[in-house]
């Protein structure tokens, strides 16, 4: 393929979208066949009682390439993610491009080089997609989406309904650097902060905490909303009270710096690598030592607990020994951050 740009003709359906499609896309992810479905097998699917796990999500960030990642490795990430807080272990993702007239064939192949390394670090296989092209104007460059098909073995069963007074909340790291690194990206506010995004795949983290404490009870990737959003949605759904501990809580000097100058609260901060997950007590130092023995957990700590109070209340126990409601996000702190 020697078109430097991509052009109207490349989503036609004639030979230029098949010379795209085969130098960009299927020559890095190498799918298993080239009919318009992909045939699956696992040995994990055979197992009495396993169980299917299917997510699906678009990818919309700008700018589409940013310290620690682009919109091809947040893609990935981000639909790992959501199938292994599940406790599923990722197998298959589709991907689907939107390309708009004009965008670089360079930067395509950037995009869909880090895709697949990223898959191959996560374990998992994109096994089928597609490509379509907008006019110039209609789009913004790329735009992604991805679906995840992922197995949960038998006998696990986490989810938010399962949270029991007394467990403990874990993070597995600071909060806050995808949210703030994005921000600082976008050069409007003229910040000058050395920051990267935690944009990670955490399959393996999850494998690992499941294995060292098998009772965990929910877990839940904190994205856009950040922290505060996926602990209100969980005590939402379990019906129990949640409290954090401020002095607890994991946050850089610069993203804390960033937040104060814009008026901003970390706890709101979008994340592309962090989870927070609930265990019981007795199995809290065994889920956080396996989570620390990870690159991805090395920062992990408790950051507070589940208990019987106000039901779906999540509340932060101040420094100076006070407390406040920590609500749901109201409107939109920073958008097309994912």
């Amino acid at each position: 393929m020697r078109d430097t740009h991509v052009t109207l003709a490349h989503g036609g359906g004639g030979k230029a979208m098949r010379d795209l499609i085969d130098a960009v896309f299927t020559s890095v992810f190498q799918p298993p066949g080239t009919e318009d479905q992909a045939r699956l097998m696992d040995a994990a699917l055979q197992e009495p009682g396993a169980r299917l796990a299917f997510t699906t999500d678009s990818y919309v960030v700008t700018p589409v390439e940013f310290p620690g990642g682009d919109i091809g490795k947040i893609a990935v990430c981000g639909t790992v993610n959501d199938l292994a807080v599940g406790g599923a272990r990722p197998l298959w993702l589709s991907a689907a491009f939107i390309l708009e007239e004009g965008c670089e064939v360079a930067l395509l192949r950037r995009i869909v080089a880090s895709m697949a390394t990223e898959a191959d670090r996560a374990g998992v296989r994109i096994v089928t997609g597609d490509t379509k092209v907008v006019e110039r104007g209609k789009g913004d460059g790329v735009f992604i989406t991805t679906s995840g098909i992922g197995v949960i073995p038998p006998g696990c069963d986490i989810g938010a309904a399962r949270i029991c007074p007394g467990d403990v909340a874990i993070v597995n790291g600071v909060l806050g650097d995808h949210g703030a690194t994005i921000l600082a990206a976008r050069g409007d506010l003229a910040l000058s902060v050395d920051l990267q995004s935690d944009c990670a795949g955490l399959g393996h983290l999850m494998q690992a905490a499941l294995a060292a404490a098998p009772g965990i009870t929910a877990a839940r990737d904190c994205t856009r909303g950040g922290l505060a959003s996926a602990l209100n949605e969980m005590a939402a759904e379990a019906g129990l009270a949640i409290e954090i501990d401020e002095a607890a809580l994991p946050c850089r000097p610069e993203v804390a710096g960033v937040c104060e100058i814009l008026g901003l609260d970390p706890l709101y901060l979008a994340n592309e690598g962090r989870l927070v997950l609930f265990c019981p007590a007795d199995q809290a130092a065994a889920a956080l030592a396996a989570m620390r023995a990870l690159p991805e957990g090395a920062g992990a700590v408790a950051i507070g607990r589940a208990g019987t109070g106000h039901a779906g209340r999540v509340t932060l126990r101040t420094r100076f020994g006070g407390a406040r409601v920590v609500d749901m996000l109201v409107g939109e702190q920073l958008p097309r951050i994912c």
